[in-house]
């Protein structure tokens, strides 16, 4: 097995080398091509669908469970508020910048390095086969999605996203919901009770109002956000309908199609949700992977953004170095200690979870 050290400076050797390539979700090719690279010089068969690569440990066993580790190499796109080329990987003291460095390129290479690390391991309780996903940014449908029937039963994962190295224990769901307000067009000089922007209040303060009963203790309430709304052209026209967006992010004590019919049988419009697959997420506390990291001083919480966990039908833990606070901001960074105790930290716990 490589050493924790040598593997950790070729880690972010291939960090850089992601930042220099432009990854913008479904334009992953290039960057598919770098971690490939990585694959041939470690002497590692892989495959690939579309922009996705995955791999096997070296002594795969299909009688034994399967442990999966997943990242993304997908990025959204750089804002305005850059100072500096994103896609130059800059190195300042302890800080390494660039487009994806912290969400979430520190937490795939680390986890690139760990499977390395135990790839020719002999006698281990799971196998691992680890994925390097595309479109995660844009819930794409050639993300892990697509890769899920291409791989054995996966029993539980480790999914990486910057967590600062503590464990996310649940992960919220997502339902974005399209409503249709109706109502009567008209001039607007004259009287209309079927105005459809004023029947939108009542709807919206009960948006504002209602509260969902189930709590999790790990990631408390539902929350619902109206986030856009949308009526009209002209000002002297009664538009015919008045169109609404709600963004609601769904703890693990209901289904999305649950929420779907609460808010069916409350509001009276149109309600289309955009899809129900992006389901809430969680690993019992007392589950080896976790208990793993608890030994390390590791803390647990439930996570309110969403990941590729959504998509796996299994056990799954959110858990990787940097900061989910600079993801998506100007001049995004990770650490580079963050990068190496990352690795040492996933090592430790498969170490100990891996254990026959």
């Amino acid at each position: 097995m490589n050493t924790i050290e040598s593997i950790t400076i070729e880690a972010i050797d291939l960090l850089k080398k992601l930042i220099e390539t432009p990854s913008f979700s479904s334009e992953e090719d290039k960057t598919a091509l770098v971690i490939e690279a990585w694959f041939i010089e470690n002497k590692i068969p892989f495959k690939r669908n579309n922009n996705n690569i995955w791999a096997y440990n070296l002594h795969f066993d299909k009688s034994k469970p399967t442990l999966l580790l997943n990242s993304h190499h997908d990025t959204v796109n750089p804002n305005q508020g850059y100072t500096i080329n994103p896609f130059s990987a800059i190195v300042e003291s302890d800080k390494l910048f660039g487009l994806g460095s912290n969400d979430a390129g520190g937490c795939l290479v680390s986890l690139i390095a760990t499977f390395t690390h135990f790839y020719k391991a002999e006698n281990l309780s799971h196998n691992i086969v680890i994925v390097a996903s595309a479109e995660e940014e844009s819930s794409g449908q050639n993300g892990l999605n697509s890769v899920l029937k291409f791989l054995p039963k996966i029993d539980c994962a480790i999914v990486g996203e910057p967590t600062q190295m503590q464990l996310a224990i649940a992960e919220k769901g997502l339902v974005v919901i399209d409503i249709q307000v109706l109502g009567t067009a008209s001039h607007a000089a004259h009287e209309n009770l079927d105005n459809p922007i004023m029947k939108t209040i009542g709807i919206l303060e009960w948006f504002k109002n209602y509260k969902f009963d189930k709590i999790s203790e790990v990631l408390g309430p539902v929350k619902a956000t109206v986030t856009q709304i949308n009526a009209g052209k002209e000002h002297n026209v009664v538009p015919s309908e008045c169109n609404l967006v709600v963004d609601i992010r769904v703890n693990e004590k209901y289904t999305n199609q649950e929420i779907v019919d609460i808010i069916h049988q409350n509001i009276n419009a149109l309600v289309q949700p955009r899809t129900l697959n992006l389901k809430s997420s969680s690993i019992p506390s007392n589950h080896r992977l976790v208990q793993a990291g608890i030994a390390l001083g590791r803390t647990t919480y439930g996570s309110p953004t969403l990941s590729d966990q959504s998509v796996l039908e299994c056990q799954s833990l959110k858990l990787g170095p940097g900061n989910s606070l600079r993801s998506h901001t100007s001049n995004e960074f990770i650490y580079l200690s963050e990068i190496e105790e990352g690795i040492k930290i996933y090592i430790n716990i498969l170490n100990t979870f891996l254990k026959q």
